[in-house]
């Protein structure tokens, strides 16, 4: 049996798998909040009331988080949740819980569980993205997570927007403290934000992402104009991850790959800048959903060279 846990600023939820990926059991409870060490018990009541419920018991967990475990010093670092900032979560959890725990990057995990058993299988390199209120991937190659030396691979989020116009330049402020990333300008609060610059309206009046793809469906042409630009964006930022490591397939996730015909339009906006007569990716929605992140945790133990 296996066991994965996704860690969110406002939920934890724990699935526990059979070695063949079928899902036994699942669980959620809410996230004690800025409280590190109730955090550490809570996960590890969770996992105990999980393999209770699934009728066995795991050798080691593993578990996705918004962030991840630096290789330098083995403490957690640019997560969201940011009360696990600088603590040796692994570790910790792992001893209370008398087991081996590895911890990830929910982006990884995410790709991690299409590239095994989701969207991507089959594909000897998988690129995951997931675009929702952030921005963020993971790469899989033969089955295992590229993690890099670093621990950042797949990190694109914080990548500038390629091939910038006029309009684009410098582009918004990130909360990363540059100018342009890719997660200002294609997250969900990245669409609303260009959207309601466009039109010149106040952000915290403007439609969200979900309200911009109704009205675009609906015939609005300032939405459609909306989701034009931000498919051209996401197509010339994907054409980058392809001129550099040549997917075999590339999976969408999070909120916004739910947008109508996204990996189709997404394709054909791509195609010009990949520096290739031929493209070998594919363009594919996920396969699992919301629960990509905590099978993929699961997985984690089965990619013997993957992050800590």
């Amino acid at each position: 049996m296996k066991i994965g846990i996704d860690y969110g600023g406002t939920k934890i939820e724990a699935i526990a798998l059979s070695d063949r990926g079928d899902e036994r059991a699942r669980l959620r409870i809410p996230t004690p909040r800025h409280d590190y060490d109730a955090n550490i018990t809570a996960l590890r009541e969770l996992v105990l009331a999980l393999e209770q419920k699934a009728g066995g018991t795991a050798p080691a967990v593993g578990m996705g988080i918004p962030g991840s475990v630096s290789p330098a010093t083995g403490l957690v670092r640019n997560a969201n949740s940011v009360w696990l900032n600088g603590r040796p979560l692994d570790r910790d959890f792992a001893q209370a819980l008398g087991r081996p725990v590895r911890v990830a990057n929910d982006a990884n995990c995410f790709a991690l569980s299409e590239a095994t058993d989701g969207a991507g299988a089959g594909g000897r390199i998988v690129f995951g993205t997931i675009t929702g209120t952030g921005v963020g991937g993971g790469v899989v190659i033969d089955g295992k997570v590229l993690n890099g030396p670093a621990g950042i691979g797949g990190e694109w989020g914080h990548n500038p927007l390629p091939r910038p116009d006029l309009s684009e330049c410098p582009g918004p402020r990130c909360w990363c403290g540059r100018d342009g990333c890719l997660e200002v300008w294609l997250s969900g609060p990245a669409l609303a934000a260009d959207h309601a610059r466009v039109l010149g309206m106040a952000e915290d009046g403007a439609p969200n992402a979900h309200a911009i793809a109704a009205a675009a469906a609906a015939g609005g042409t300032a939405a459609q104009a909306a989701l034009d630009r931000h498919v051209d964006r996401f197509g010339r930022a994907l054409a980058s991850i392809v001129n550099v490591i040549d997917p075999d397939v590339i999976v969408l996730g999070g909120g916004l790959s739910n947008l109508d015909e996204l990996p189709e339009r997404v394709a054909a906006a791509m195609a010009p800048h990949v520096f290739s007569d031929v493209i070998g990716a594919r363009i594919v929605r996920n396969l699992h959903g919301d629960s990509s992140g905590v099978r993929g945790a699961a997985w984690l133990w089965d990619d013997q060279e993957g992050p800590r």
